[in-house]
């Protein structure tokens, strides 16, 4: 299957492939557990499962736009942060 009809890379759709695993994962979770247990991070905001998983990706985005605009390609190091600040955000937020 190529992905030339859309002009993809392959990055971009192991991108939205990632993306679309973490909603199925919060899917599955919210089933298997429901309810999603919020709680009052770092922040001061009463979050649940799923608004994590948002704070995370759009903050994922701005740390990816950022490293783009400001340091180029390649963007190992964007992804090392986005990592950093996804664990920061699922245990401290």
């Amino acid at each position: 299957m190529g992905l030339e009809w859309m002009a993809w890379t392959w990055p971009t759709a192991g991108f939205f492939i990632g993306v679309f695993a973490a909603i199925a994962l919060m899917g599955i979770l919210e089933w298997r557990f429901p309810g999603g247990a919020g709680r009052r991070g770092i922040l001061g905001l009463d979050t649940t499962r799923g608004d994590r998983l948002f704070i995370t990706l759009l903050g994922s985005a701005f740390i990816f736009l950022a490293w783009l605009g400001l340091m180029g390609t390649p963007m190992w190091g964007g992804l090392a942060i986005a990592i950093v600040w996804m664990a920061l955000v699922f245990w401290l937020v």
